[in-house]
């Protein structure tokens, strides 16, 4: 009786912390560069049950006193063991805004082991001076005159060193080469990330490596293509009506393992009030 307690109420857990993601996701349907997460949920291991110690046993030969004999398995429950981002590329929405630029996704390889397809992102770097990587392209100038990010972050080039510039009038090419003029200031730094899946997510659509270590530069390298588009920005790629569909499937769950629990809370109360009642 008390396991079904356990089982009922991890699963109510598990339906809880997937609504709280799922709302998360759509609290962040019009952050540019978001990139939405989705949860791997997982049965705790089987418990296999064995009568030990009875007295009459039934066999195919008749009867076995006092021996131990199979009974079945048990499940345990559900958790939610991890959430992993989406790294689909959003819509581009215009802004006409200078600062703004949209990394657009070309061939990207795919990891022959596990079959995930590599993701690009913006190289930029923080107040630590580590590498963190984004796909939002909200950019703006600081008062020095340095290209950062909306956090305050700096933005890199492809030789790992801060922007500077001298306006917001500059234009980008569809390389990422920052034009000032006719001069070529700095070329934006892109980053690629393999086994993007094994990224870690801040805040702010800010991802690092586990590890601290960089990743690899994507300018110039060999099958990964893509381009840049000045004025716009990547939205989010939140499916907003499947998210909303989602939770009422989580709130769903949620409900009827609640209807189970207070079953389960009654048939407790039965059995103290009625079944343990001496006449």
């Amino acid at each position: 009786m008390f396991r079904g307690f356990y089982t009922v109420g991890s699963g109510m857990i598990a339906q809880q912390r997937r609504t709280e993601m799922l709302a998360n996701n759509m609290a962040n349907a019009n952050t540019p560069g978001y990139k939405a997460e989705q949860s791997v949920i997982r049965s705790f291991p089987e418990m296999y049950m064995s009568s030990i110690n009875t007295a009459k046993i039934p066999t195919e030969n008749g009867f076995q006193m006092k021996g131990l004999s199979p009974v079945g398995s048990v499940s345990t429950g559900v958790y939610m063991q991890e959430t992993l981002p989406l790294f689909t590329q959003g819509q581009l929405r215009e802004t006409e805004l200078t600062t703004d630029i949209a990394l657009v996704d070309g061939r990207l390889p795919i990891d022959v082991e596990t079959g995930t397809q590599g993701a690009i992102f913006f190289r930029l770097e923080n107040e630590g001076g580590s590498e963190q990587y984004t796909k939002n392209g909200s950019f703006t100038l600081d008062p020095s005159g340095f290209l950062t990010s909306a956090g305050g972050a700096y933005v890199l080039d492809n030789n790992g060193q801060r922007i500077a510039l001298q306006n917001d009038d500059f234009r980008v090419t569809d390389e990422g080469v920052i034009m000032e003029g006719n001069t070529a200031v700095a070329t934006l730094g892109i980053s690629f990330a393999q086994r993007p899946d094994m990224l870690l997510k801040q805040g702010d659509g800010m991802f690092v490596t586990e590890g601290g270590e960089n990743l690899t530069a994507a300018n110039g390298m060999a099958g990964v293509t893509y381009s840049m588009q000045q004025g716009y920005l990547e939205g989010s790629n939140v499916d907003a009506a499947r998210t909303m569909t989602d939770m009422l499937t989580a709130y769903r769950a949620f409900e009827a393992n609640q209807k189970i629990l207070q079953a389960y809370d009654r048939s407790m109360e039965k059995a103290v009030t009625e079944v343990g009642r001496v006449n």
